[in-house]
């Protein structure tokens, strides 16, 4: 921390944010869904000024962000309506009954956590960073949101933050439901997540960055959760029957999926294993042409190609890797590049399953299905994994789909990891080290239950029940009433 203001200056705003908190905890799923609603009127009407700005300090294409705002919109509207239904409360209620060996009467439903850190997104200006889906999720628990603005985009950050702030005053929110802190420092971000007053944090990006705010966040007198979505490598699995009869097809889908938005997703294809093959063969000339005519573009900064050119040329020293295809530009940053390498290789050597961001991929060659196997075993947590194959050879290779489902947050048949829709049944979260509590998604409105927890009320007076949990629903929520799942009133 560069001097004590600074310190009193980010304690202020956590006092204020835990202050407005207590405020907003109590306010209805109503009142939330409006504010919400709020932010996204106004994000919606931003204009040409935030997309250029945008575009300016990510290298992103104005189409890309208009899409990637639309997105934000869609989220923060779609999460405040999962809000106002209730569902995220899991409301249970158990009526006392003697003969089910219940004596008192038990209810229980999530309440949030308390003042939350979101740490904006490198690669998503809008839909990860600022206003994205930590902050939609937040709000819609009833928490009050500070957020860690990247410094890659700072100007960005800093108009959807008035935007935030604006749809707070219009709506009458307490102050210090947002705040927005600038800071490059390290420091500035340990502070925040170490704060006694924080209760949580949100965070997408790099491993490194990830494992040091958990690290952090478990390392207080009062540990907090700490949500990290960090990357993945996303294993594509190619099973023979399907390349032979596809081979083309799945070449020009994998080739698009690698390039798209320079290979900045963290669902980007990393890895594809196949089995050696004229099938194989076929699939490789294929998909080297397809990354030959692929041409070279700006990364989203600096650090990032800096980034990408160090942990490529990592990959490529490494013995047994050899490269299928580069584009030959004069310009190194954003060139897609498609390596390979034995499987043997690859079982013995731990740095070929890291991450390399960007529009990278490296091609495992395989004897067989039992080495597949051998290298589908030896895959760390991940956010996706894709097999290729007809029901036919799905069937016949069962110890291959279960473990890949066993080191998944997504499975995908016949398809690409890359797109992320948001909506309740998409799981964006996978095992250690893809994030940091796979029972959780950072996509869909299920992510709103990461910034609570849950409460039980036991032989309390129905008016001194939250309204979540009265006899006469006047929420008129679904609740689980004795086992069955229902918005009928509790008869006395």
């Amino acid at each position: 921390m560069k001097n004590t203001m600074d310190i009193k200056r980010l304690d202020k705003a956590m006092q204020q944010a835990n202050k407005a908190f207590e405020t907003y905890r109590k306010y209805s799923l109503e009142k939330r869904k409006t504010f919400m609603y709020k932010i996204a009127q106004l994000l919606e009407q931003s204009g040409d000024e935030l997309i250029a700005t945008a575009a300016k300090e990510t290298n992103l294409t104005t189409a890309r962000l208009i899409n990637e705002r639309s997105r934000t919109v869609l989220q923060l509207r779609q999460y405040a309506d999962a809000c106002k239904s209730g569902e995220w409360l899991e409301a249970r209620i158990n009526t006392a009954s003697i003969e089910k060996n219940i004596p008192e009467d038990l209810r229980k439903m999530m309440i949030p956590l308390g003042p939350v850190i979101v740490f904006g997104a490198s690669n998503f200006p809008f839909a990860y960073s600022t206003a994205g889906g930590d902050t939609a999720c937040a709000f819609a628990a009833g928490c009050s949101v500070i957020v860690k603005a990247h410094p890659a985009h700072i100007r960005t950050s800093t108009l959807v933050a008035d935007i935030i702030l604006r749809a707070a005053k219009e709506c009458k929110m307490p102050e210090g439901i947002f705040t927005h802190i600038k800071g490059e420092s390290f420091e500035v971000g340990k502070y925040l997540v170490t704060h006694p007053l924080t209760k949580a944090v949100g965070f997408t990006g790099s491993f490194s960055g990830g494992k040091q705010l958990f690290d952090w966040g478990n390392a207080r007198e009062i540990p907090i959760p700490v949500f990290a979505e960090m990357g993945s490598t996303n294993p594509v699995f190619f099973l023979p029957g399907q390349l032979k009869s596809k081979a083309s097809e799945i070449a020009d889908t994998m080739a698009k999926s690698v390039v798209l938005g320079v290979g900045q997703f963290c669902t980007n294809p990393g890895i594809m294993v196949g089995i050696e093959s004229d099938q194989l063969n076929k699939f490789k000339k294929i998909l080297s042409q397809k990354i030959l005519e692929s041409p070279a573009a700006k990364m989203l900064h600096e650090g990032i190609k800096k980034s990408y050119i160090k942990n490529e040329n990592t990959s490529l020293r490494q013995k047994g890797v050899t490269v299928l295809a580069k584009p030959e530009v004069r310009e190194r940053e954003g060139r897609p590049l498609i390596a390979e390498v034995d499987a043997r290789y690859f079982l013995k050597n731990k740095t070929l399953h890291h991450e390399v961001f960007g529009p990278y991929s490296i091609l495992v060659k395989c004897r067989n299905m039992e080495e597949m196997i051998q290298v589908a075993s030896s895959m760390q947590g991940q956010l996706t994994g894709t097999i290729w194959g007809s029901e036919s050879e799905l069937k016949k290779n069962k110890p291959l789909l279960e473990i890949v489902q066993n080191f998944c947050g997504r499975i995908i048949l016949n398809g690409v990891p890359t797109g992320v829709a948001v909506c309740l049944s998409m799981q964006h979260g996978g095992p250690f080290p893809a994030s940091t509590d796979p029972r959780f998604t950072s996509v869909g409105a299920d992510g709103i239950k990461r910034f609570t927890r849950p409460i039980a009320f036991q032989n309390w007076s129905n008016n001194m029940l939250p309204d979540e949990l009265r006899n006469e629903n006047p929420l008129k929520i679904w609740r689980t009433l004795n086992g069955e799942l229902t918005k009928d009133n509790i008869k006395v």
